[in-house]
């Protein structure tokens, strides 16, 4: 069956490319789907722009409560082949199946949200004009075609946040995943036709930026971008949609960091600290990479830590006592070495980890050993930089005052938690981290009802809650002079 989706048919690549994906954890062919073409993703636009100006399912004029039943029959159908889905993005991108599980539920989770927004239908916000006889109000609408791009670290979640705010606005759209991930978000186009989504609403590409990505900023029948994925990317997709005015909403990553008071409950501290940055062997937006620990105890916290570590047990995705996966390419492991090796050139000293594990088994995956650097100092590379892979940095603080500046010595600012018992204290410390999200005495939980996104170069924009629906809308004014009448100015 071919694998492209366009204009409500699955279609083959019209210059017949194909390419091979493999499981990342064990060198195993797992599928070959239809690799892209410009031309290929010229037909989408041209599909998803003509639904939106004249389809046939008037997709725009749909009213929203039906829009939202669409949606919450995606999220039964992920329920339903949750098994097959998750196994799916588990052989995709190397992690274990049980973390693949909780992201279909995630997914799911998202969808129904969005269905239940939108059985609560506005009819507008009513503006006060002063005057008697005018009904002002605003209202919103679809922006139009969008333009959908994922990552490979959560194919289908970061599909979901975008997929489901973008078509209850009302919008069309081309969606394209990452090239080595393409499974799971194969699966969701699946759902999205077996909902009834209407012919042109929802089109599917597959392939590279280079390859088949580059319409999908410039052509300018599209309205708005939306990205997950690298800072040198987004800053490049950002320039493409500027020669059309698109707005853009970009979700660039981050150097999160994890704040540790000398206060702190400190098992859970330290076990949260593990989670923050070794689940998905750190190939998570956020991250918690950079540890910064009140000085009276860093020397046990982190030598209790780096225990820890050592212990942590790689493996694939099927691998019931796998405690962590592998990394999702060659070229993605090649990095994370040559960052570890810049770390140890810079003279942050090296705890645990930093090679390549020796269990037997392993040896066709792109594994990496959980690593700990300490003696860091903020002017570092490896400080600085995002891995994206299984490492983290520890620093130390005297004062709360210096865990702020420290925390803020970024060109990121995504997510980051605050460790302590003093409620006034972790209010105050989290009111001047200049993150999108903190958590405070945790790490990594997220609903589909808050906003995400970052502050500077993490990116534009927020994904889900108001606001992540809010990127797909425009802001319409609509004034209506109930007692029209001469104005008089040259009478």
């Amino acid at each position: 069956m071919p694998d492209l989706f366009i204009d409500g048919a699955w279609s083959a690549a019209t210059a017949g490319g194909r390419r091979r994906i493999t499981c990342p954890a064990t060198g195993e062919t797992v599928g070959e789907v239809d690799e892209a073409s410009d031309a290929d993703t010229r037909r989408a636009i041209a599909a998803a722009a003509a639904a939106f100006a004249d389809g046939a399912g008037d997709w725009p004029t749909t009213a929203i409560m039906e829009r939202a039943v669409r949606l919450d029959r995606v999220a039964a159908g992920l329920r339903r082949d949750k098994d097959q889905i998750a196994l799916a993005e588990a052989l995709d991108t190397g992690k274990r199946l049980v973390e693949a599980e909780c992201d279909i539920d995630d997914v799911a989770s998202v969808f129904a949200h969005y269905a239940a927004v939108g059985q609560e239908p506005a009819s507008g916000r009513i503006v006060d004009t002063g005057r008697a006889g005018i009904d002002s109000r605003i209202v919103t609408e679809p922006v139009g075609v969008c333009s959908l791009i994922t990552p490979w670290n959560y194919p289908l979640l970061q599909a979901s946040w975008k997929v489901a705010p973008c078509l209850l606005a009302g919008n069309t759209f081309v969606l394209k995943p990452s090239e080595i991930t393409p499974h799971s978000t194969i699966h969701l186009i699946r759902l999205l036709q077996e909902a009834g989504l209407p012919a042109g609403v929802g089109n599917l590409v597959l392939g590279t930026g280079s390859g088949c990505g580059e319409p999908l900023s410039t052509d300018p029948r599209v309205d708005l971008v939306s990205f997950t994925g690298s800072l040198a990317v987004g800053r490049q997709l950002m320039a493409n949609a500027a020669t059309t005015v698109k707005r853009v909403a970009l979700e660039l990553g981050g150097k999160n960091p994890n704040i540790v008071f000398a206060d702190a409950d400190r098992d859970a501290a330290l076990d949260n600290a593990l989670t923050a940055v070794f689940l998905h062997s750190g190939q998570v937006c956020s991250a918690g990479a950079r540890l910064l620990v009140q000085q009276s105890i860093a020397e046990e916290f982190v030598d209790a830590l780096v225990d820890r570590a050592r212990s942590i047990r790689p493996g694939t995705p099927l691998d019931p006592a796998a405690q962590i996966g592998s990394l999702t390419s060659a070229g993605h492991l090649a990095k994370v070495e040559a960052y570890v090796q810049r770390g140890i050139e810079e003279g942050a000293r090296l705890r645990c980890g930093g090679r390549r594990p020796e269990n037997p088994g392993l040896e066709n995956g792109f594994f990496y050993l959980p690593t700990v650097f300490d003696n860091c100092r903020a002017e570092m590379h490896i400080v600085q930089e995002e891995s994206f892979g299984p490492v983290l940095t520890a620093e130390t603080f005297a004062t709360e005052q210096e865990a702020i500046a420290l925390a803020n010595d970024s060109i990121y600012g995504l997510a980051g938690a605050v460790w302590t018992s003093n409620q006034a204290m972790a209010d105050r410390v989290a009111a001047r981290l200049r993150l999108g999200t903190v958590w405070i005495n945790d790490y990594h939980p997220y609903v589909a009802q808050a906003e995400w996104g970052g502050y500077k170069q993490s990116g534009i924009g927020r994904e889900l809650g108001d606001h992540g629906l809010a990127e797909y809308q425009e802001i319409k004014h609509i004034w209506r002079n109930c007692s029209p009448a001469p104005s008089g100015w040259f009478s």
